[in-house]
């Protein structure tokens, strides 16, 4: 357990990736790592088990501006990473997996970032956080690509045990987004309906602009749901296109939200449901069915060029023709 104040610093597990077990102790009173210095970089670590007498112990607690986190597994601690307010911070996570973090009140969550000024979150896995959201960003900007965030079903046991996570990705306070090639799941057993939430809390960024594109939602909930929740201070119309929405649920909260080329069903066709592989069945309404998403009011480039693959990876989206809607192309390898 220590601070890290260098800055330009880098941390990387070698020859295997080290278990970093914090037995309940800390740092500070705050983390197993409290990243003090800026520019730091920590790669292929496996940390677990961080606790701290207020229960919002992280593995990781960001207070430096600049942070990245790759090829790395942070599960079964209060919080996987907490993040500070820090406007001139950047933070990169990619390749990592999140799983079964959080207290249990609801307040701790796999992850949560902070007002930073951008987050980068791409091919990543987070799943089963403890009655917590598996992502939660207040960012100015946020990319959310090419993840997968699912949980286990009641009694399961993967890589940690099953949780029961609320939100699967919350934008509490808007912000430019951008929710590109993801599989997003919500699980049967959950603490909210709604899976992906933006503005809640409040819409005091400056940004408004959400593009949910090319994901595959999954709702296992057969009683309710909500795939895109919009607070009531995002007057922007939210931009859903080329979206499969697999199970039953509303499709927006917000009546100006533009749905375009997206294919809603009970049970859509994938190759094989069960081990997720998530590549839809030749179907004229799913294969070439997509539609070109352009690029957003800043020019960024909406159109999906990867797509996850397990654990924690990627590969290159091989689009020929028109796209597939969703987050997987019908001619691609298996995920």
């Amino acid at each position: 357990m220590c601070g890290i104040y260098a800055s330009n610093f880098t941390i990387r597990g070698v020859n295997g990736r080290p278990k970093i077990d914090a037995a309940g102790k800390n740092a500070m009173g705050k983390a197993i790592w409290v990243v003090v210095g800026n520019n730091v970089l920590i790669a292929n670590v496996e940390m677990y088990g961080a606790k701290v007498p207020d229960r919002n112990g992280a593995a990781l607690r960001l207070e430096g501006a600049g942070f990245t986190l790759l090829n790395s597994f942070l599960h079964d601690n209060e919080n996987g990473i907490l993040s500070g307010a820090n406007a001139a911070s950047d933070v990169l996570i990619e390749g990592t997996e999140f799983g079964r973090n959080g207290y249990g009140t609801g307040q701790t969550h796999n992850l949560y970032i902070g007002t930073v000024r951008s987050l980068m979150f791409r091919r990543n896995f987070s799943h089963d956080a403890n009655v917590g959201h598996n992502l939660k960003s207040r960012a100015l900007t946020n990319y959310i690509l090419y993840n997968r965030f699912s949980s286990l079903r009641p009694g399961e046991t993967g890589s940690t045990a099953a949780g029961q996570p609320s939100y699967e990705i919350d934008l509490p306070n808007a912000g430019t987004s951008y929710v590109i090639g993801n599989v997003i799941q919500q699980p049967a057993a959950n603490q909210n309906g709604a899976m992906l939430a933006y503005g809640e809390e409040g819409a005091s960024n400056a940004g408004h602009d959400l593009y949910v594109v090319n994901n595959t939602f999954l709702n296992d909930d057969t009683a309710r749901g909500v795939f895109v929740m919009v607070g009531a201070g995002v007057t922007k119309p939210v931009l859903l296109q080329n979206n499969i929405f697999s199970g039953i649920g509303t499709l927006s909260s917000q009546v100006s939200t533009v749905a375009k080329t997206n294919y809603r069903s009970v049970a859509p066709g994938f190759v094989n449901r069960a081990t997720y592989d998530l590549r839809p069945t030749p179907s004229p309404l799913v294969v070439n069915a997509g539609s070109d998403p352009g690029v957003s009011a800043s020019g960024y480039v909406l159109k999906p060029v990867a797509q996850y693959k397990h654990v924690a990876f990627w590969v290159g989206r091989p689009v020929t023709g028109v796209l597939d809607i969703g987050a997987y192309e019908a001619n691609s390898i298996a995920p």
